[in-house]
């Protein structure tokens, strides 16, 4: 973390507002994984395992965000160390998302035709692209949640981290509703020119609005730095300081986690965690218009059932549960949950009512949330306070492979039930 003279705490207000960037990563992931995800599998008919480990990439480029939190520690763009990455990496972010619904319908066109060569070189820019976006998430969130250390006092981090997490749950649940009433004239069409020329303009206006979220979260939350200490940061560009988290190697962190059975066995236990919670991303909303016939806008909202119950899972847990079970019955209690969850997503195909998938789907978000709180608060326990950037690093790439590995493995199950029984 970078130490200047201390600025003054925030507001619950400026948290929120700040929080506003969280949301509008939570309105994008909406996009990507459910909408688009949607439109590749069942409507252009990519086979699942390409949709996912298309996906994947996002997570794989992960590690980057150890080079670009070291950069924005070290190298102060414009008198600052944080605002400036945050921007260029929401621009680049925006701008890559806008390119993907071309990208996109351009393989499909491919596919129809059976050019193997364009197939080819679809496929891997579709993954590139994937790629790129996550190199630009990566490079925009690393300094926003360095700037949320940076702007909050220890004694108050626990509380704006709350917050945050709960802005990024209230973007899933406003961008699964904009979808739905953005793209109700798509019931019923599968004409791909329609298509790509509808999500296309949508697509537009979501990064200009994203990118308008940005600017608003972030703009005057960090102080700009004395000419002095922009300068002397400058010249020590590459000289990482001793008492630095960040500058320790990827062997040294993870000998440090491996230097405790109980830190390796939690980290193992987020991993599958992450796993369990994600598999279903590839195959939701395609269960949805599959097995219920639902079109692309309804699929689109089934993700603000899932996202409210979230929000109710993660007070609760925080509120009630937690304070009277204690953390790690809490957390058992909320795996239990999720695993009674899924098993009610799959019996309720066998109905094919909406209305009981939207139950289930509540369920399942409240589960969730309920197992996200108590499994945060057991990562804080463990994370060291005299190394706590090297284990926040590694527990957030622990979630972003396990997020990866559970796109790939969803999509590939997607895949594999589809040769079993054919629709």
């Amino acid at each position: 973390m970078v130490h200047t003279s201390s600025p003054p705490s925030l507001s619950i207000a400026s948290t929120v507002r700040l929080g506003l960037f969280q949301g509008s990563l939570g309105f994008l992931a909406v996009i990507f994984a459910g909408m688009l995800n949607r439109v590749m599998i069942s409507e252009l008919g990519f086979p699942g395992l390409l949709v996912g480990g298309a996906l994947a990439f996002e997570q794989f480029v992960a590690p980057s965000r150890i080079l670009f939190g070291q950069l924005s520690d070290s190298r102060p763009l414009g008198g600052r160390h944080r605002t400036p990455y945050i921007w260029l990496g929401a621009a680049l972010f925006c701008g890559l998302a806008v390119l993907v619904v071309p990208v996109i319908f351009r393989l499909a066109a491919a596919r129809e035709l059976g050019d193997g060569a364009a197939i080819t070189l679809g496929t891997v820019l579709m993954c590139a692209l994937f790629a790129a976006y996550g190199l630009a998430v990566s490079m925009a969130t690393t300094p926003y949640l360095a700037l949320v250390i940076d702007r909050t006092q220890e004694r108050e981090r626990s509380r704006a981290v709350g917050i945050i997490w709960c802005m990024l749950t209230v973007g899933i649940v406003v961008g699964a509703i904009v979808i739905s009433n953005s793209l109700k004239g798509l019931d019923g069409v599968t004409d791909p020119l329609v298509l790509e020329a509808v999500l296309s303009r949508f697509m537009v206006r979501a990064a200009l609005a994203v990118m308008g979220l940005t600017l608003l979260a972030t703009w005057g939350i960090e102080p700009a730095l004395p000419q002095v200490a922009t300068a002397k940061a400058s010249t020590e560009f590459g000289s990482a300081s001793p008492a630095r988290d960040d500058a320790i190697t990827v062997p040294q962190a993870w000998a440090l986690i491996t230097s405790s059975r109980q830190v390796a066995v939690f980290f193992v236990f987020l991993v599958l965690f992450t796993l369990a919670l994600f598999i279903q991303d590839p195959i939701l909303e395609s269960y949805g218009a599959d097995v219920f016939g639902m079109p692309i806008a309804a699929t689109a909202s089934l993700n603000a059932f899932w996202g409210v119950g979230t929000l109710l899972g993660l007070v609760l847990a925080g509120w009630w549960i937690v304070p009277r079970l204690g953390k790690y019955a809490t957390a058992r209690l909320g795996c239990q949950l999720i695993l009674a969850s899924m098993l009610l997503l799959i019996l309720c195909g066998l109905v094919g009512e909406v209305s009981l998938l939207q139950a289930v789907l509540l369920l399942f978000g409240l589960a969730s949330g309920i197992g996200t709180n108590s499994t945060l608060c057991l990562m804080l326990d463990l994370t060291l306070p005299e190394a706590a950037g090297t284990f926040i690093g590694v527990w957030g790439l622990a979630q972003a492979f396990s997020r990866a590995t559970a796109k790939l493995l969803g999509g590939g199950l997607l895949d594999l039930g589809r040769a079993i029984i054919p629709g």
